[in-house]
C-alpha cells in the first residue's frame, strides 16, 4: 500500500479583524517595528493591510462592526530581543500588559500583553 503524496505546506499569515485599523498598526509598528507593505485599496478607505515583521506577515483587516475584547482563541507569539524593554511600550501604544516578564522552565522568557483590541499576544524571548 503506497503513502498518498502530501501537498507542500503553505506559508501562514494570521489576519486580525478590528474595527479600528489604524489604531491596530500603529500598536504592532509601534511596538514590534512592524511594516506596511500592502494595502487595499491603495486609496480610500481601506480594507487590508500587510505588514511584515522580519520574515513574518500579518494581515489587518478592517470591519467597523466586529465586537472586541471578546475572550480569544488564539496568541499571538512574537519572539524579540528584550521582552523587558518593550513592555513600557505596550500601554502607551493602547495594548495592555497582563503582568510582569517570566523567566519560563522551558528556557524563554515571556511577557502576556493584550493588544488594543483585546487579543492575547506573547513576547518572547530565549533566557
Amino acid at each position: 500500500m503506497s503513502a498518498t503524496p502530501r501537498p507542500a505546506p503553505a506559508a501562514v499569515q494570521p489576519v486580525i479583524v478590528t474595527p479600528d485599523l489604524d489604531r491596530l498598526q500603529a500598536f504592532y509598528t509601534g511596538l514590534l517595528g512592524a511594516e506596511e507593505f500592502t494595502r487595499v485599496p491603495e486609496e480610500g478607505p481601506v480594507f487590508f493591510v500587510g505588514l511584515r515583521l522580519d520574515g513574518s506577515e500579518l494581515g489587518l483587516v478592517a470591519d467597523p462592526g466586529v465586537a472586541t475584547g471578546t475572550p480569544t482563541r488564539i496568541l499571538l507569539s512574537f519572539a524579540v530581543a528584550d521582552v523587558d524593554a518593550l513592555l513600557d511600550r505596550v500601554e502607551p501604544l493602547g495594548g495592555t500588559v497582563r503582568g510582569p516578564a517570566n523567566d519560563m522552565p522551558w528556557g524563554m522568557r515571556v511577557a502576556h500583553v493584550q493588544d488594543p483590541d483585546g487579543n492575547a499576544v506573547n513576547l518572547t524571548q530565549p533566557v
